[in-house]
């Protein structure tokens, strides 16, 4: 049974930088596409990041754009997001998803999701 479990969530001040990563196990066979999302408090879960099963293409939600980066380790069945520039309404519950299909921004592309990690800027 595949599993993802994310990591790297904690508190921050605003400007500073933070690496999630989220691991996969349970699996074999080809790369997931792979992607981030989070869900601040009182809002709905929205799209930040994802990238192919060979990791040459990604895609960012706008808000994101030029400060976050996606990438993967194949060897270690692991994908990162680096966030640099952190802005308190990057406050959220960031998860990692998987997904069998092509590259997506929709979450119901994705069959498999982890718990989450909490991230909190603050001013």
């Amino acid at each position: 049974q595949v599993q993802l479990v994310e990591s790297g969530g904690r508190p921050v001040q605003v400007g500073a930088s933070l690496k999630l990563a989220c691991v996969e196990s349970g699996r074999t066979g080809s790369p997931l596409v792979m992607g981030w999302f989070r869900q601040a408090p009182g809002k709905d879960r929205e799209f930040v990041a994802a990238i192919n099963r060979s990791g040459n293409t990604r895609e960012y939600a706008y808000p994101i754009k030029g400060r976050f980066t996606i990438s993967r380790d194949k060897a270690k069945n692991t994908v990162y997001l680096q966030m640099d520039s952190l802005k308190p309404e990057d406050t959220a519950i960031y998860f990692c998803a998987g997904s069998s299909n092509f590259i997506s921004r929709d979450a119901a592309d994705y069959f498999v999701w982890g718990k989450g990690t909490p991230v909190t800027v603050s001013s």
